[in-house]
């Protein structure tokens, strides 16, 4: 008795190295990428595939999801690896977001006005992103709200954007509120927010 041969599996997808140096992608490429290919994010026409997220992550990323759906008012929604669209050739995808719940549910991507909040949490792969990149980038498209989340043990850093000016002139966020426990913020909404409620 013979054995069947073990098909090929098709290499992994992998974005074209010579559009890459010219840093020549754009939302187009994005909205049309093969089924399989990994969740990326689009920097100044570069796209870049983030480090795989842990199980905790996504645990954590889950929970609090779950906590803003059930716990944000109405007009709000609360979403999870939707992108951003800041340009037509940058798109970011927070963990977690809040936008107007008037956002058709159909859509691909946010424009920086749908969001309200936009979360990051932190991995030992993404630091350098998601403490610098990311909230120079969603406090100069206007996004109201960052939040940053520390694992290990898990601490929320809350932010909003403040009267201060980076160098270039763009607007900065300001740390309105952290903790290990509870945060408590008036803002986007009325929030008390028990840690142990979104720690895996």
């Amino acid at each position: 008795m013979t054995r069947e041969p073990t098909p090929i599996s098709p290499e992994p997808w992998r974005p074209d190295q010579a559009r890459q140096q010219r840093a020549d992608h754009t939302l187009d490429d994005l909205l049309t990428l093969p089924d399989g290919a990994p969740r990326v994010e689009l920097v100044d026409g570069v796209v870049q595939v983030p480090p795989l997220p842990t199980l905790g992550h996504q645990d954590l990323s889950s929970l609090l999801y779950l906590w803003l759906r059930s716990h944000a008012p109405i007009g709000l929604r609360a979403a999870q690896a939707i992108g951003i669209a800041f340009s037509r050739n940058t798109v970011r995808r927070p963990d977690v977001l809040l936008c107007q719940a008037s956002v058709p549910s159909n859509r691909y991507l946010l424009r920086p006005e749908d969001v309200m909040l936009a979360v990051e949490i932190v991995s030992p792969g993404t630091r350098r992103i998601d403490r610098f990149a990311k909230p120079g980038e969603y406090a100069a498209a206007g996004i109201p709200y960052y939040w940053r989340i520390e694992q290990d043990p898990v601490h929320v850093y809350a932010y909003r954007i403040g009267d201060r000016v980076g160098p270039g002139g763009e607007r900065q966020y300001e740390l309105v509120a952290d903790g290990a426990d509870v945060i408590e913020l008036a803002e986007p909404f009325d929030i008390k927010l028990p840690i142990a409620e979104i720690t895996p």
